[in-house]
């Protein structure tokens, strides 16, 4: 009877998730501002890794374009985030950053698809120089670029998760510049 149960339990559990991903029957314009919360995590190996979080808005941009069997908009993305990385001489040390970045979004299934791909380059500001056991910024100022794959759901696709490559460097302006790579899981609310 446990066992029964507990499938009922699961299976239950499992049919509202799927609810919530279903695909909508229209298509998506991608036309409403969202704030978002993102983690992410850039792997150091035996020193740990920067660990980071990140809020903020995406503002729309440019209306609907259709590409091949797709559909194409574009918006800014503006955002703080806070790093928690490896300090030199041990321990951890916390750096707070700003940017912004330009982001165009392609839906897939002529925009009626829930899934999407994006990219985007833009800027960030550190509060002080990234320096870590196995990386050293020499500038605070980075160029960011970021990939991300993604799927709306609920109600007229309001909510969002989007798993996204993200690289800060600052494009060999000053040496070193050995550059930071995030993989970073992103949830958007759009209003």
């Amino acid at each position: 009877m446990k066992a029964h149960r507990s499938a009922s339990l699961g299976a239950a559990v499992l049919a509202g998730v799927l609810s919530l991903l279903g695909a909508p029957a229209h298509a998506f314009e991608d036309s409403a501002r969202g704030y978002y919360f993102e983690g992410g995590h850039a792997p150091h190996g035996d020193q740990g890794g920067t660990e980071s979080a990140t809020v903020g808005v995406t503002l729309p941009w440019s209306p609907r374009q259709p590409v091949h069997e797709g559909a194409l908009t574009s918006y800014w993305d503006l955002f703080a985030s806070h790093w928690h990385a490896p300090a030199l001489g041990g321990g951890s040390r916390n750096y707070t950053q700003i940017g912004a970045i330009y982001t165009w979004r392609y839906r897939f299934d002529s925009g009626s698809s829930p899934w999407f791909a994006e990219g985007g380059v833009g800027g960030t500001v550190m509060d002080h120089l990234y320096r870590t056991p196995d990386r050293s910024f020499s500038t605070a100022f980075q160029f960011t670029e970021v990939l991300g794959v993604g799927r709306s759901f609920g109600e007229n696709g309001r909510h969002e998760l989007t798993l996204r490559l993200q690289h800060f460097s600052n494009a060999g302006i000053k040496k070193p510049n050995p550059g930071e790579n995030f993989v970073r899981l992103r949830y958007t609310y759009h209003f």
